[in-house]
């Protein structure tokens, strides 16, 4: 990640240096944020970085060779930055994160110092730190096929390969009921069968919470209107009138990829691997354990 530049080399080398450090933050819905520790604001590469934003870290750890580069970010919350109720929100999540050392006094001298994501972050006292995370973060990750009953693809995905705009299993609706921003009722919501949308796929599409969403566990009718009810509140406001898309649930089960959504050919399960106890068992002539098929 690092990059050589010869013009901040000659700087560094002159004994008189005019560095500070900034930092800019791609967020995954395209806000790009821009801070330095500067006590001036820095423009460079369409990215204003902002002076006095209380945002500093720590000392940068990096490596050779795969080890994870590890660091911290610390700083204010406040309104025109970093708002509480945006990391409350998770709009913060896998950010990418760009450190740089950069001349003040000619922008046109830095180097890029570190590059990766936010991880976990931390908030109290009307300040936050955030965990950032290298590069090689990526690598840390278990990859590879497993093998399993169920289906292992989400539902739309490449592997799945459906299209979630088909015709019957997407509802484009605006909110009639909502209730602590997990809860949600229609008068009338017709055309789908009950619990259509269980273990389906909740997006907010306007207003504060625009671009949330959660994952529905009940979808079942309820005093003559139809009820949807998430497994964790959507930490934004959600008020009458506010325009939701639904995504009907798949539950991972064959049965369910070849009738409700004729999309067996890209079934990602193994429904005949045996389980454990058929796997410890022994042959034997009476009973299911014949060492014939097991359907």
């Amino acid at each position: 990640m690092f990059e050589f530049n010869a013009e901040l080399d000659a700087h560094l080398k002159s004994g008189m240096t005019s560095l500070c450090h900034a930092w800019s933050i791609r967020r995954r819905d395209g806000i790009v944020l821009g801070f330095t520790d500067h006590d001036r604001t820095l423009s460079f590469e369409g990215v204003t970085y902002n002076a006095d934003s209380g945002l500093s870290a720590r000392a940068l750890s990096q490596s050779t060779g795969l080890s994870i580069d590890n660091t911290e970010a610390m700083g204010a919350l406040t309104h025109w930055a970093i708002r509480e109720d945006e990391i409350e929100q998770g709009r913060y999540d896998e950010a990418e994160v760009t450190c740089w050392l950069v001349n003040w006094a000619d922008v046109s001298q830095r180097t890029v110092l570190f590059g990766g994501s936010i991880g976990e972050m931390q908030r109290s006292a009307g300040a936050f730190r955030a965990e950032l995370r290298g590069l090689t973060e990526a690598l840390n990750r278990p990859l590879g096929r497993i093998y399993q009953k169920p289906c292992s693809a989400v539902l739309g995905d490449t592997n799945c390969a459906f299209n979630l705009d088909t015709p019957g299993y997407t509802a484009l609706v605006a909110v009639d009921y909502s209730e602590e921003g997990r809860i949600f009722r229609w008068d009338s919501l017709h055309g789908y069968v009950d619990g259509w949308f269980a273990r389906g796929r909740f997006e907010v599409l306007d207003g504060p919470a625009a671009g949330l969403w959660g994952m529905i566990k009940y979808d079942r009718p309820l005093d003559n209107q139809r009820e949807i009810e998430l497994w964790e509140p959507i930490r934004g406001a959600v008020t009458t009138g506010t325009q939701v898309r639904m995504f009907a649930g798949c539950d991972k089960r064959m049965e369910t990829c070849r009738f409700k959504f004729t999309n067996m050919l890209n079934f990602q399960g193994f429904p005949d691997i045996p389980n454990e106890d058929w796997v410890m068992a022994v042959p034997k002539q009476s009973g299911s354990n014949t060492g014939g098929s097991l359907r």
